[in-house]
């Protein structure tokens, strides 16, 4: 099966440094087929035949945290998991409009969306949010960023480190080359 692994919180401002090269040999050395990372934030697809998601989650964690001395959360899910996802996403979310942020929020089990929406509050007149099956498609007014609720809240409560954030174009780019394969 094909699988996504994203690391929540890597290479970022020159803190959790992993270089991907050195990241994709360690997930063959687990025993993970056709690995292959997507840009510098952390997006490792590949197939195993495990067919737990906690079992392969775990098993990453415990590579990076004993081989980069990094305790990283993982998101997994399967290539047919993200296809649905997207083809769910609300109307107004992942335009090309320039003037617009896209993400998708992966909330990281076990951790709930609803959990998230408890901590971080509604959003504001600068941003769009919208749950699907635990993740949350968000698009905000790049102009006005910072006056968005969820800008600051999503880095700065302790949510933090129960989810994990990918660009609309991100995510899209990595179902292509799963899609490839």
């Amino acid at each position: 099966m094909k699988y996504i692994a994203l690391l929540r919180g890597i290479n970022i401002s020159g803190k959790n440094k992993i270089d991907m090269k050195e990241l994709k040999q360690e997930i063959e050395n687990l025993g993970f087929d056709e690995v292959i990372t997507y840009l510098n934030s952390g997006n490792i697809i590949f197939k195993s035949n495990i067919e737990d998601k906690g079992i392969i989650a775990n098993n990453i964690h415990l590579m990076i945290k004993n081989k980069f001395n990094l305790d990283i959360p993982i998101f997994i899910l399967t290539m047919q998991e993200l296809e649905e996802i997207l083809e769910h996403s609300p109307e107004w979310w992942g335009k090309n409009d320039k003037e617009i942020y896209n993400n998708i929020i992966f909330v990281i089990p076990p951790t709930t969306s609803k959990e998230v929406f408890e901590t971080i509050g509604s959003p504001n007149e600068y941003e769009k949010i919208q749950e699907y099956k635990n993740n949350i498609f968000w698009s905000f007014d790049l102009k006005n960023y910072r006056k968005s609720n969820w800008w600051s809240k999503t880095a700065s409560t302790e949510i933090s480190n129960s989810i994990t954030i990918r660009t609309a174009n991100t995510m899209r780019k990595i179902l292509e080359i799963c899609l490839k394969k």
